[in-house]
């Protein structure tokens, strides 16, 4: 035991040792270009869309809210995964993240959004909750708004033969009114993101 540690004594006690110790330096940091942080706002102006919300796959990530100076989406950083969609999804460049902006701006890419209402007819007892709370067919039919029988056939949703039927699927917003609102959990609104290359602009 006295011998290690007076090897240990010796092997510190050297000059070119001792040199190296104290004249250690660590690299300089180099952010890598695939580098996401938490989201930032670019001082543009916010149009309310919500599809930063919409493509946030993390519950309570992101919101948009009401400021003096108009909408503005807010970053709940406990939440938030750095994953870079609302930075991609956001039609107004309202928030950056590392160098995502700057990336499609060059590639000229966006991501669409589009969603799929499955309804489960086993489960669908035909109380008709969702096509009432729905607020796409509230727009759409004002009898909607206050639990009438649907007028028209442009609707999101409608109850058909003692079923839930998605008629536009188009029009929906993602918002999951209906999902929320059916009692036997019949509905499921799944959101589908896809990259696509953004139409050139004409001079």
């Amino acid at each position: 035991m006295a011998l290690s540690l007076v090897a240990y004594i010796r092997e510190f006690a050297r000059w070119e040792w001792a040199r190296k110790f104290l004249a250690a330096r660590t690299a300089p940091l180099v952010i890598p270009p695939y580098f996401r942080n938490y989201p930032e706002l670019t001082g543009k102006t916010c149009t309310h869309h919500l599809f930063c919300m919409m493509a946030c796959p993390a519950p309570g990530a992101i919101d948009v809210i009401r400021t003096p100076e108009g909408w503005q989406p807010r970053i709940h950083i406990g939440h938030c995964i750095r994953c870079g969609l609302c930075v991609e999804a956001c039609p107004n460049g309202v928030l950056s993240s590392g160098r995502i902006l700057e990336s499609m701006f060059r590639d000229n890419t966006r991501l669409s959004f589009s969603f799929k209402i499955d309804v489960d007819l086993d489960k669908c007892m035909g109380c008709g909750n969702c096509a009432v709370a729905c607020p796409v067919n509230k727009l759409i039919d004002a009898q909607m708004s206050h639990g009438g029988r649907a007028s028209t056939d442009d609707l999101l949703l409608k109850l058909s033969d003692g079923k839930c039927r998605v008629l536009h699927v188009e029009k929906c917003t993602g918002c999951k009114t209906c999902e929320h609102h059916c009692p036997n959990e019949a509905i499921s609104v799944a959101r589908l993101l896809e990259a696509v290359h953004a139409p050139e602009e004409e001079p």
